[in-house]
Order: structure tokens, then C-alpha cells, then sequence
């Protein structure tokens, strides 16, 4: 009950949960005299007594109804969201689930299938996180704060998925957060929150040497004579990556259509990246070739309908395990080296230039192709040496008093 006011004070429900309380008002006024404090409810069996107590007994059963709502929705049940759940102010009360419901409804049509199972992936762990954390199967946008954020961090770090054989890595622990900031950011803009949770959280990227390939070891690789056909195979399929720069889930998509005979009268590749569906346009080594037709009559290609053997994504990283023991290369052999290797070792370092090897990525943008293309030690060393060959020509021109000059080139040009 409140202060008196007019010998008559209002009566508060009071709820509580661990060690946490909240009160309603219930918009009734009693005399003090005619309140029973040890059984909550007026005394006596008046009119208006038998009223206010049937409307406290209808509260209170509407009160524990808004709890039972809230445990099966799976929300975060406090004190306050009782309250809001009986009085009917949560019903814009937005949760997890439904922001990335509403994303991925949006851009089902946008997106790539596999970019969408980023997300549902970065979805899943999250919501494994707040079952873990707060015993909750979601949890309101409005709960989201930086210490969610870097909570949700740090279960990423000591996860193991299934899938893997050793923990999360920092960038792939920063990819799903870069979601989850995709997430708060749409509910923001939309109203579904006042303010983002992300405002004093920075991502802390790791960098990281692409591994790729040398000439040596790719020749290595090429001249092995394997003792099973599955590990020839993969192999194979390497091999055509590192001479085309075509990633796994693309090659294999690749069908006899895609092999298309270019203006410059050879065969090349035209396709599209699953991953951002840009188009691609690689024209076909001699190495890349050999390999496509071997398999062109193989029972494996004929019935898929394909221009490559098919393997699953799983297989092939288990067997390239195999195959780098066997040609003795100790760095972690993966399928996406052998992108690295096409933009190393196979392109850059024979002279093409970042232009040209971005268009052959697939990459909309130069930046990204510059976090493929590095620059070789075999590649500088040549460059060091045509320097030094020039360096030395101009000495020796010098030690004679005479001057030679190198091949001058002209043409005429005007400015507008």
C-alpha cells in the first residue's frame, strides 16, 4: 500500500525474482483499516470488498499468465518483463530470432544460398551462446549490450565445433561478429532499438600471410604418381585451381557449357562466382587443359554432367592432408591455397599484371585482390637482378668516358 491521501491508500502488486522486484499499480484506493495484511485482500463482505478482491485475484493469475507466456516464448524473464508482458508493452519487444528472420526473408533473393549459411551459421552459435549464458532460447534486441558482445567473443574462442579439428580463429570469430553487427545495425535503423550495443566494441583482425604454393613444390605435386585413384584425383582438382584461380564450390558447378572458345581462337572458362555471382572469365593454361581432358571421358564427369570430378568439400580437405605428407610440403595444405598459388607464384610472379589477375578472380574491388596477389621472393629477386644488370651497364658505360644510351622509345601527344 502507498501514503495515505484522503484516509485512503493505493495498493501495489509487488513481483518478485531473485533478489529483484518491481511494482504495479492496481488503480484501487482502501481504507488502511479495512486492509488484511497477512492474507493481501479486504476485509469483510461488502459489496466493494467482494470487488477489489475478485480484481486481485484476477491480477494475480494474470500476473503468473504473462510468466508462463514469457517461459514458453523462451525470453529473458525478469521482474520488468512481466510487468511489460501484462500491461502489453512488449509487443514491439523484437528479439534475436526475429532480426535474423527478417534478413534473411529480405535476402533470400540477394544473397547467395552459401553467404546465407554464414549467417544461419553465426546464428546458431549465437543463440547457443545465450542458452549457455542465460539459460534462454532467445533473448530481446534491447538485452544486447557490450558485454553480450564480448561475452559472445570469448564463447566463440573456447568453442569446438563439430566440423572442426581445432578451434574458431580470430578472424572467423570476428566474421560472426561482423553479423551480429549487421543484425543490431538493420534493428536500429528500423526502431526496433534505441541504441547500438557496438558503440565502444572495436574487432580486432588478425593479419595473416596467405600461404600459397612455390614453383618447386607445385611441380612436386604435379609429378607424384599416387598410390589411389581418390588422392589422384584431388590432386587433380587442385592442380586446375592453382592454373585457373577457380575456388572449390566453383569448380565444382562446372559443366561442358561452361567451356566456351574465346575470340583469340583458345578455350577458356566462363562462369560466375557462387560467392558474390560476379562474372569470371579465365582463358586455359596448358596444364588446366590436360586436366580437363583427362576426365572428359570418365564415367565420373559423363553421368554428373560435369567437367570435373565431384567430391565433397569435406573429402577433399582430409585428402590434401594425405597428399602434403606424401610430397613432404609442410605448410597446411587447403583447397583455397591453390586460389593463393594462381595469384602468386602461377601469375604475378610471371609478370601479369594485379588488374588482370583481379579480373580473373572474380574480385569487384583491386584492394581485395592485393590481400591475394603477394609479391614472391622469386619475383623480387628478378626484379632485383634486371636492376642490377642496368646498374652495372651504366658503370661500365661511365669506366669508358663514354655515354650509350638505352633503347629510347617516343610518340606524339597533345593536352586538352
Amino acid at each position: 500500500m502507498s501514503r495515505l491521501k484522503n484516509n485512503k491508500a493505493d495498493i501495489f502488486a509487488r513481483i518478485s525474482q531473485n533478489g529483484k522486484r518491481v511494482n504495479l499499480s492496481l488503480k484501487i484506493k482502501v481504507e488502511p483499516d479495512l486492509w488484511d495484511t497477512k492474507k493481501a485482500k479486504v476485509k469483510g463482505t461488502s459489496h466493494q470488498a467482494r470487488q477489489v478482491n475478485q480484481l486481485l485475484v484476477m491480477t494475480r493469475s494474470q500476473i503468473y499468465q504473462a510468466y508462463v507466456e514469457l517461459k514458453e516464448k523462451g525470453g529473458r524473464i525478469t521482474p520488468q518483463a512481466i510487468k511489460a508482458r501484462y500491461l502489453g508493452d512488449d509487443k514491439d519487444d523484437f528479439s534475436l530470432k526475429d532480426i535474423f528472420a527478417y534478413h534473411n526473408e529480405k535476402n533470400q533473393s540477394v544473397l547467395n544460398k552459401y553467404t546465407l549459411r554464414h549467417y544461419k551459421t553465426s546464428q546458431r552459435y549465437l543463440l547457443e551462446y545465450v542458452q549457455r549464458e542465460y539459460q534462454l532460447k532467445d533473448i530481446p534486441l534491447k538485452d544486447l549490450n557490450y558485454s553480450f558482445i564480448v561475452g559472445f567473443e570469448s564463447f566463440l574462442r573456447s568453442y569446438q565445433p563439430r566440423h572442426y579439428q581445432s578451434s574458431i580463429e580470430q578472424n572467423t570469430i570476428i566474421k560472426h561478429i561482423q553479423r551480429l553487427r549487421k543484425m543490431t545495425t538493420l534493428a536500429f535503423h528500423m526502431e526496433w532499438i534505441d541504441r547500438d550495443p557496438f558503440v565502444r566494441y572495436k574487432p580486432r583482425m588478425q593479419k595473416k600471410e596467405r600461404d600459397f604454393l612455390t614453383e618447386v613444390e607445385m611441380h612436386s605435386l604435379e609429378k607424384l604418381v599416387f598410390p589411389t585413384e581418390r588422392l589422384e584425383v584431388v590432386r587433380d582438382l587442385f592442380i586446375f585451381s592453382c592454373y585457373t584461380g577457380i575456388p572449390y564450390g566453383d569448380i565444382m558447378l562446372l559443366t561442358p557449357s561452361h567451356l566456351i572458345k574465346g575470340e583469340d581462337g583458345n578455350q577458356w572458362i566462363f562462369t560466375k562466382r557462387i560467392k558474390t555471382s560476379n562474372s569470371v572469365k579465365v582463358p586455359l593454361l596448358p596444364k588446366a587443359l590436360d586436366i580437363i581432358s583427362k576426365y572428359k571421358d570418365s564415367t565420373r564427369t559423363i553421368a554428373s554432367d560435369r567437367l570435373l570430378p565431384k567430391i565433397s568439400n569435406q573429402k577433399v580437405n582430409a585428402y590434401l592432408k594425405e597428399i602434403a605428407e606424401l610430397v613432404q610440403i609442410t605448410k597446411k595444405l587447403t583447397f583455397h591455397m591453390a586460389r593463393h598459388t594462381f595469384a602468386t607464384t602461377v601469375t604475378l610472379s610471371n609478370g601479369v599484371p594485379l588488374e588482370t589477375i583481379s579480373k580473373l578472380l572474380g574480385h569487384a574491388e583491386l584492394k581485395t585482390t592485393q590481400i591475394y596477389a603477394q609479391v614472391v621472393e622469386q619475383k623480387v629477386s628478378k626484379d632485383m637482378m634486371i636492376l642490377r644488370q642496368k646498374m652495372n651497364r651504366s658503370i661500365d658505360t661511365e669506366s669508358q668516358g663514354e655515354f650509350v644510351p638505352e633503347e629510347i622509345s617516343f610518340c606524339y601527344h597533345y593536352k586538352e
